[in-house]
């Protein structure tokens, strides 16, 4: 294990709060240079939470598409307990093909590399590499990093399990005036570019004020950080 290793290993043993969380997939995307990062699991009674580096565009893009019926990553890894290569899964079908096309225009890498996790009472999570690299070279680094990889996965979920079965310690995430302002914008129903509007900026800076809230509040989406900051208070329609 390489010291950079023992670093980020740290840093999310070390994570209180679920914006702390969030950093650290950021954290490790950079290490290692990759495109995305991302963890994601699913309870026994179908409670979703996620952190990562996919943008919140390409995760609404996803839901509204209803590309979960179809994943092949999904499919794949959930009749699997190793770590699977992406190039090994079934992409031929049209709706995976157009999935996969779709991602790529969405900032997605072609390559992608995901960690199965299976804990207790149900809970299964998916730990997921992605990158942009032609197969040698996902291949060497997948050879370099397996190992190192299936740490990492294991200690984002360990962490995860910590808030899930102590959310009442969990510090709660703060949004800035903005952010929150943004929130209850979306809250109301408002589109992009009337929450833009009525808060006199650009939906450039609404998108990064509405990616802040959600990275804070470890939505997977924008619909799914609304009904966080409603449900915590941190926003009142």
């Amino acid at each position: 294990m390489t010291l950079q290793t023992e670093s980020l290993l740290d840093s999310i043993q070390a994570a209180e709060t679920l914006e702390a969380f969030q950093t650290a997939t950021e954290d490790l995307r950079d290490a290692l240079a990759v495109k995305h990062v991302v963890y994601h699991w699913v309870n026994s009674i179908g409670e979703r939470f996620g952190a990562g580096t996919y943008s919140s565009d390409w995760v609404d893009r996803y839901l509204e598409k209803d590309y979960l019926r179809l994943d092949p990553v999904i499919f794949g890894c959930f009749q699997r307990f190793t770590p699977v290569n992406w190039k090994q899964l079934d992409w031929s079908s049209k709706g995976a093909k157009a999935m996969f096309l779709d991602a790529l225009d969405y900032g997605l890498g072609n390559q992608g590399y995901t960690i199965p996790i299976r804990g207790p009472n149900g809970q299964f999570a998916l730990f997921t590499l992605n990158a942009d690299m032609d197969d040698d070279k996902w291949d060497a680094f997948i050879d370099k990093h397996g190992r190192e990889l299936v740490l990492l996965g294991h200690e984002f979920n360990r962490k995860a399990l910590e808030f899930e079965q102590g959310k009442e310690t969990v510090a709660a995430p703060t949004l800035s005036p903005r952010e929150q302002a943004a929130m209850t914008a979306m809250a109301k129903g408002y589109s992009r570019a009337q929450a833009a509007a009525d808060l006199g900026i650009s939906e450039h800076t609404l998108r990064v004020y509405i990616e802040a809230a959600r990275h804070k509040l470890g939505a997977l989406n924008t619909t799914h950080a609304v009904a966080r900051a409603l449900s915590s208070g941190l926003i009142i329609v």
